[in-house]
């Protein structure tokens, strides 16, 4: 059986290579060239013949032996070899070809000199120049220029593709010439033909990636032109001279280079004869190439090649321009919604906020059917879009995988299989990393579009089982239309939709940052006052309490030394006097308690709250006996950091109170842990947290009171019932747990009972 994990040390060469190891073979250095001309490898600086070709023989009646160690000089003549000489010294990319006159017993052969320098070795080619040229240079020229006037007219990225293979035919006299590019995932695709009558047509057809492996592609990026005059070539190997090292020659820029037998084997298949191509490349990535076929042999001048060439280097530097015009009107459209979006994130003290007032826009920018704000706290869907659980899920594979802040794909379901559930409303998504430090992304959706794609032949490599047992995977044999549904894909997302995209992020960012800078300025003012305030609310109470005594002792000498003067109603005011200001000495001590708190440091050391709760439970434990009151502990409560004598005084207020709004003949108050904790966070990051209760069957508070029982002397109830109070226990209580970076809330049903919820960090 075929290993399908062969060993990197193997070198892939014509002679091993087999469809399974082609995107490894060193098609560079095949060891051998095509035999319509003769290769010789020279050393300076007399420019002595190292290796030749083995077909000297056949094409200048000179055996290889004769040639090896002898001057190129003794075969061409001296101003040929000054021509070499220039050229190395020169751009011999404007000298070439030189021509090349050779002697023979029969006659005198006409050759184009073509010469190179590969790294430290130069690389000097004849090729064989037919007897009759049809056309000479100039006209060719005449027609490359027509032609590329024409491409400069063009209009759109078709219209270029068009003009190009109509002409390229017409200079070359191939019977097919097509446009063919390459897609994002590899394979490609015939865009444009111009074929002789009757030649049969591969227009639209689409073909896999590994009928042009990457070593393949990686040669067209070197060398733009490439020529095989007949398929049906014997090559001719390359020999060298006694002693020379066995380093294999590298022929990436060679025109005589020996062509991979699986793609000799590929072209027989497909009926072709000879064949040319001509890359196309844009922003130095390799988008197409213009193929040309024939059904007979066809040798190309360099002349005509040449010309060719330099259409594939004009329509590459039109590539660009022709594309981006083609989506001009629709970027600008885009871009314009863009603006808008952007223009609108300063309105909102949310970018979520402000993107979901403009939803439509969201969606229009990139062209999406769906799109969903997700930040650390909130999950908002706009449009058609996954549930809120497969987006969860999508998120913590989108924070796995992304890069560079963002994650593309018309085909998500191949790339995330989860996303097959739903494949109908998000075959596509384009996500954005809003911010890398918290987990804020937006995600734009697509929806499915089945396409058809008709394949040149069954795309899938055809296997063989040969007589050892192993499997030969050979070329296609067959490239009848083969049509096929292709599923779980989206549009394609535009190269403007990504870069608005961008643009939306750095809005966002600086929007985010402006407003970071204005809470800042803000908080530090609010710093500032509160602190002001608590030294207010300290001296203010401080001072209060000396002329309040005054008023209650002098309200009690005059009861006490002028009641015989006065009557019932005076004495009765001066009594309502001293209640008073017993009753504000009660508020400003409470004032004090409050403004301290806010002063006071905390110091967080662990609490054993089960320990805590008991020493709570046991000041209530005498009342508890008389009034017949239960009290229900949790056996087991977890420690918490912070400071346990605020942490006390919360659970002391709150089973005071529980105690005391309560009309139940059988009262009970229960303290334990909640099953779930609510979420908490420090500066944007979540904490661990643990959730107390304490619960009573008391009067319960209404819920329109709810929302107002933490407010700073709120009280529900007349001073005289419930036996009083100032209205700050709450309050107090509210103001310990946020300093703790804890939560407080209620749940409670007017004469049923009340449920306080106390959240705490389990961890500093």
């Amino acid at each position: 059986m075929i290993d399908p994990t062969p060993q990197r040390s193997e070198t892939v060469t014509a002679q091993n290579a087999t469809l399974t190891n082609c995107d490894r073979e060193q098609v560079h250095i095949p060891g051998a060239i095509q035999p319509h001309g003769i290769l010789f490898v020279l050393r300076e600086p007399d420019y002595t013949i190292t290796q030749v070709s083995q077909n000297t023989e056949a094409l200048l009646e000179r055996a290889p032996a004769d040639l090896l160690g002898r001057p190129i000089e003794i075969l061409v003549g001296g101003a040929v070899v000054e021509q070499i000489q220039q050229c190395l010294e020169g751009d011999f990319e404007s000298l070439n070809p030189i021509s090349v006159i050779v002697s023979t017993e029969a006659a005198e052969l006409a050759f184009d000199g073509i010469v190179h320098r590969q790294n430290d070795t130069i690389i000097f080619e004849l090729e064989k120049v037919p007897a009759v040229e049809s056309t000479s240079f100039f006209d060719f020229y005449r027609l490359v220029k027509t032609t590329l006037t024409k491409l400069q007219k063009t209009r759109s990225l078709q219209d270029l593709c068009d003009v190009v293979v109509r002409d390229v035919r017409n200079i070359t006299g191939f019977d097919r010439v097509m446009v063919y590019r390459f897609e994002e995932d590899g394979t490609g695709v015939v865009t444009a033909e111009s074929c002789s009558e009757g030649a049969e047509s591969f227009l639209g057809l689409r073909y896999p990636s590994t009928d042009i492996p990457a070593p393949a592609r990686r040669l067209y990026l070197l060398n733009w032109l490439r020529l095989i005059p007949d398929v049906l070539y014997e090559p001719a190997g390359v020999i060298r001279e006694d002693g020379e090292s066995a380093v294999p020659l590298d022929l990436s820029h060679s025109v005589l280079r020996s062509v991979s037998p699986l793609h000799i084997e590929y072209l027989i298949n497909m009926g072709v004869r000879a064949s040319m191509s001509v890359s196309l490349i844009r922003d130095g990535k390799l988008w197409g190439l213009i193929a040309c076929h024939h059904n007979s042999p066809r040798y190309v001048s360099y002349q005509v090649r040449t010309s060719c060439e330099f259409l594939g280097q004009a329509m590459s530097l039109e590539l660009a321009a022709k594309s981006e015009n083609e989506d001009l009107q629709y970027e600008v459209a885009v871009k314009e919604l863009q603006a808008q979006l952007i223009d609108s994130l300063t309105d909102e003290d949310s970018f979520t906020k402000s993107l979901l007032k403009k939803e439509s826009m969201l969606l229009q920018m990139v062209n999406a059917e769906g799109a969903a704000i997700c930040t650390h706290d909130s999950l908002s869907c706009v449009g058609a879009t996954p549930t809120e659980a497969q987006i969860g899920a999508l998120v913590e594979w989108v924070q796995d995988n992304i890069e560079d802040d963002i994650l593309v794909t018309s085909n998500l379901p191949e790339k995330y299989p989860p996303a097959e559930d739903y494949k109908a409303i998000a075959s596509g998504l384009l996500a954005l990393s809003v911010t890398r430090t918290v987990k804020n992304y937006i995600l734009w959706f697509r929806s499915e579009v089945v396409q058809s794609v008709t394949w040149a032949g069954n795309p899938n490599k055809a296997s063989e089982v040969m007589s050892d047992g192993t499997i030969y995977l050979s070329p296609r044999q067959s490239f009848e239309r083969w049509q096929e549904k292709v599923f779980g894909h989206s549009l394609p997302w535009r190269s403007c939709e990504i870069d608005g995209v961008f643009a939306l992020k750095n809005a966002i960012v600086g929007t985010v940052l402006r407003q970071a800078d204005a809470m800042a300025e803000l908080n530090s003012q609010l710093m500032a006052s509160n602190d002001e305030l608590d030294s207010f609310a300290y001296a203010a109470s401080h001072d209060l309490k000396e002329p309040l005594r005054g008023i209650y002792n002098y309200s009690n000498f005059l009861i006490e030394d002028f009641s015989e003067l006065l009557n019932e109603e005076g004495v009765s005011y001066l009594q309502s006097i001293a209640k008073l200001t017993q009753r504000m000495e009660s508020l400003i001590n409470s004032l004090l308690h409050y403004s301290r708190l806010g002063r006071a440091e905390i110091h967080k050391l662990p609490v054993d709250m089960s320990e805590l709760i008991q020493e709570v439970v046991d000041l209530f434990q005498s009342r508890a006996a008389e009034e017949t009151i239960e009290l229900r502990i949790a056996p087991s409560l977890p420690s918490v950091p912070g400071d346990s004598v605020q942490i006390m005084e919360v659970f002391t207020n709150l089973v005071s109170n529980a105690i005391k709004y309560n009309d139940s003949q059988q009262k009970w108050v229960e303290v334990g842990l909640a099953d779930t904790a609510v979420p908490l966070e420090r500066n944007g990051i979540a904490l661990p947290s643990v959730t107390f209760y304490v619960k009573d069957n008391g009067i319960g508070i209404p819920e329109k009171h709810q929302a107002s029982v933490f407010r700073l002397f709120k009280r529900l109830h007349s001073p005289k019932k419930y036996k009083g109070g100032t209205g700050v226990g709450l309050t107090l209580v509210k103001r310990i747990v946020e300093r703790h970076d804890g939560a407080i809330s209620l749940s409670s049903e007017s004469g049923v009972g009340t449920t306080f919820y106390v959240t705490l960090p389990s961890s500093v």
